[in-house]
């Protein structure tokens, strides 16, 4: 009888110990959704250097001259960092043909539920007058986007 009163104390601490852990576990905030990344290989300082925290769309009905590309992404995600040099590029050569602009939405998640993006890196190719013409998900070559622009009109 002795020994059965032994076992029921320690079947009662470790179910005490179980609940005890399942509670602290219950009350842990949530790890972000998308974990880092590995960077090797890839230009963090010309991501860095090219991002902005501002929204740069036009407002709907703005009237703007050039038509515009943003791009939504993270500096931690690698198919944006391969991205980064094209834009600064694109940004570079094609100044007088549209606006390139880059929103980091790990930054500035709110930019994120404003354009209503469900991936990171996306591409949003805007008219002059604010309109969205065109929008693709995932990595975006250069004479991918060129060609889009030439499709579209610009």
């Amino acid at each position: 009888m002795k020994y059965i009163r032994s076992i029921a104390i320690v079947a009662a601490l470790i179910v005490a110990a179980g609940a005890v852990i399942a509670i602290k576990q219950s009350k842990k905030p949530v790890a972000a959704s998308v974990p880092p990344v590995e960077t090797a290989g890839i230009n963090e300082t010309a991501l860095q250097s090219f991002a902005s925290t501002e929204s740069p769309a036009p407002p709907a009905g703005a009237v703007q001259t050039l038509p515009q590309l943003v791009d939504l992404g993270a500096g931690k995600c690698i198919p944006c960092k391969m991205m980064a040099p094209i834009l600064e590029d694109l940004k570079k050569t094609h100044a007088d043909k549209f606006k390139v602009e880059f929103i980091d939405v790990w930054q500035t998640p709110e930019a994120g539920r404003q354009y209503g993006i469900r991936v990171i890196p996306t591409q949003i190719f805007f008219a002059p007058d604010g309109k969205e013409l065109f929008r693709h998900e995932g990595f975006y070559g250069r004479e991918d986007i060129l060609a889009k622009w030439k499709q579209l009109g610009f």
